[in-house]
């Protein structure tokens, strides 16, 4: 099923997704692109501020907020990253699939959702949560102004992954594995904050114990 998904999502994405990124990125200046990565950057660093607060990370929490603070009254709404010049820089990005990861809720399988990619169980309901209150939604709550900023951000996001993109299609001999691998450790180290413990399986830990006198 996810392979089937998976096929489909290419499909969607060679169709209509990737061209449309490319004539974003041909037909916007760089400049603009940036403003506008900015914008949606310091919308995702105030929710960023919430998770870690569900997580219990007070320092953190008080740099990412204090960064979409400045940003947003001294960077015209995010616009531009004042704080980052400021010495506040972007040293995490959280959701609600990963706070729900720290306290110990397990990701369940791997899922591939249609249009929106790899995923897993546990993140796909938080991302069902967050789609219906998502900090996007309350800034730009009437339909006619939600949905091209939605479209916008992902316009934004695959522009983004363009380069990326093609060394994934340079490299890989079967995509989906590739990708898969990828996410799956990647999700993983977010959530332990990129310090993941050892696996017990594979790991140091076992080596050592194989080797121990019996």
């Amino acid at each position: 099923m996810n392979r089937q998904t998976f096929a489909f999502n290419e499909v969607v994405d060679q169709a209509a997704i990737k061209p449309a990124a490319q004539l974003y990125q041909a037909l916007v200046p760089g400049v603009i692109r940036l403003g506008v990565n900015n914008v949606f950057g310091n919308i995702g660093d105030a929710w960023t501020s919430i998770n870690l607060v569900l997580q219990a990370k007070p320092r953190a929490a008080l740099n990412m907020g204090m960064r979409t603070a400045v940003n947003s009254v001294l960077g015209l709404g995010g616009v531009l990253d004042v704080a980052e010049e400021a010495g506040l820089e972007r040293f995490t990005s959280e959701d609600l699939g990963q706070t729900l990861g720290f306290w110990g809720i397990k990701s369940g399988p791997y899922l591939v959702i249609p249009f929106i990619g790899p995923s897993n169980l546990r993140d796909s309901a938080a991302w069902l949560l967050e789609i219906n209150d998502s900090p996007v939604g309350r800034i730009w709550q009437e339909p006619r102004d939600h949905n091209p900023a939605m479209a916008l951000q992902l316009l934004n996001t695959r522009a983004n992954l363009l380069n990326a993109g093609r060394v994934f299609d340079e490299i890989a001999l079967d995509k989906y594995v590739l990708l898969r691998d990828a996410y799956l450790s990647r999700r993983r180290s977010q959530i332990y904050d990129g310090e993941p413990p050892e696996d017990e399986a594979n790991g140091p830990a076992a080596f050592k114990k194989q080797l121990a006198p019996r």
